[in-house]
């Protein structure tokens, strides 16, 4: 906790309205698909199972960027498809996504496909 202050969704998302949009969203989509904890520490807000599956971070406090949030999925698979920004391999059987997001209409079905792919190899 820095200064003392517990850090909560409210105060990750301070300043950025569209991201706190697009965070709602994202935490409707991922509570749909069954029991999951939100953790929020000053670099992330995280869904978790037993282990983290999707994660919602603001890449204009590392960068120079005009994009409100980037959501990272863990799936066991690498997924090809144009909308992710960056794929990265951390782990022998998990591949991170990330996915660039402008606003909510950019969370569609296939954003919740592969939220659930997440949510499944999470458990």
């Amino acid at each position: 906790m820095e200064g003392g202050e517990r850090w909560t969704v409210e105060r990750y998302f301070e300043g950025s309205s569209t991201g706190y949009g697009i965070y709602v969203q994202a935490e409707r989509m991922a509570s749909g698909l069954g029991p999951m904890e939100v953790r929020v520490s000053k670099s992330q807000v995280s869904f978790r199972r037993r282990r983290g599956f999707a994660y919602l971070w603001r890449p204009g406090a590392y960068v120079k960027s005009m994009v409100p949030v980037v959501l990272s999925l863990a799936l066991p698979f690498q997924a090809a498809s144009p909308r992710f920004k960056q794929i990265a391999h951390p782990a022998p059987n998990i591949w991170m996504h990330h996915l660039e997001l402008l606003d909510v209409s950019q969370l569609d079905d296939e954003v919740q496909q592969w939220m659930r792919q997440a949510y499944e190899s999470a458990a």
